[in-house]
């Protein structure tokens, strides 16, 4: 790759074993008949293995000074390269891109880790997400109610589907060596979410997590539902009225959702 600099700025740590590589691909059952979606191509490795297993790949770089590596590396392959954020481009494009369902598979920037499985696991066409992660935040998305690990980013998965964790990556089987171990999660997307107003469910977790040391009838208190209400409404669930956000199951945050998104209208 020549003078390539690894950029900090957007969390470049690439991997090159051709053994793992086929792991991750494997563990995200891409087979001939998908289109999948990559983010952060990177050098390519994972993306030319994508490339041999996929119908077709379509990925998005942010770093356009591996325009010519890559262009060369995938020239007449069954890959399409994309030089963009792929966080600043709408749904509506995206989806036109790629033209039907497809799975994402990717080699995530911890920086957009979040930001970008909430998006995807929302956009109708994605039938599953295969992305690799820190390891710590592999373990807090598959966390299990009243444990540390569990919070906002665990009840959102599990509204999209059951996430597991299928394979852990060593830290030394990236360059440049990162200071924490990775893991790859999967989520097979639902066919039917779980509730269908998810940007009302997903910002009342939120606020429901917002100071996870507070009780959720302190975060959830608005001009319109009383601290009392929402005691009450606890109860009825079968909890304490002093109950912390990461003490409800997701049913139950769909239960009081229900409750309260009437009387917030």
């Amino acid at each position: 790759m020549g003078n390539f600099e690894f950029k900090k700025k957007f969390g470049q740590n690439f991997l090159s074993d051709k053994n793992l590589l086929e792991k991750i691909v494997n563990k995200a059952e891409v087979s001939e008949e998908d289109i999948v979606l990559e983010i952060g191509a990177g050098a390519g490795a994972l993306t030319e293995v994508l490339s041999a297993h996929a119908k077709k790949v379509i990925s998005f770089e942010i770093d356009k000074d591996l325009i010519e590596h890559l262009s060369e590396k995938f020239d007449g392959t069954n890959v399409e390269l994309h030089f963009d954020d792929i966080m600043k481009i709408d749904d509506e494009k995206i989806n036109n891109i790629v033209g039907g369902r497809f799975k994402l598979v990717a080699n995530l920037p911890y920086y957009v880790t979040s930001p970008i499985i909430t998006r995807f696991l929302q956009n109708e066409n994605l039938v599953s997400l295969s992305v690799m992660v820190q390891e710590e935040v592999a373990d807090r998305i598959i966390a299990q109610p009243q444990t540390k690990d569990y919070g906002v980013l665990t009840v959102i998965c599990n509204l999209f589907g059951c996430p597991e964790k299928v394979l852990r990556v060593d830290r030394k089987m990236f360059y440049p060596v990162p200071n924490v171990d990775s893991a790859v999660i999967k989520i097979d997307k639902r066919e039917n979410s779980v509730y269908e107003n998810s940007d009302g469910l997903i910002s009342f977790v939120k606020n429901a997590f917002a100071m996870r040391r507070k009780k959720i009838s302190s975060n959830l208190e608005t001009n319109k539902i009383s601290k009392s209400e929402i005691e009450q409404e606890l109860k009825n669930l079968g909890l304490s009225e002093s109950a912390r956000a990461e003490e409800l199951s997701l049913d139950k945050f769909i239960k009081l959702y229900q409750v309260f998104s009437d009387k917030n209208k």
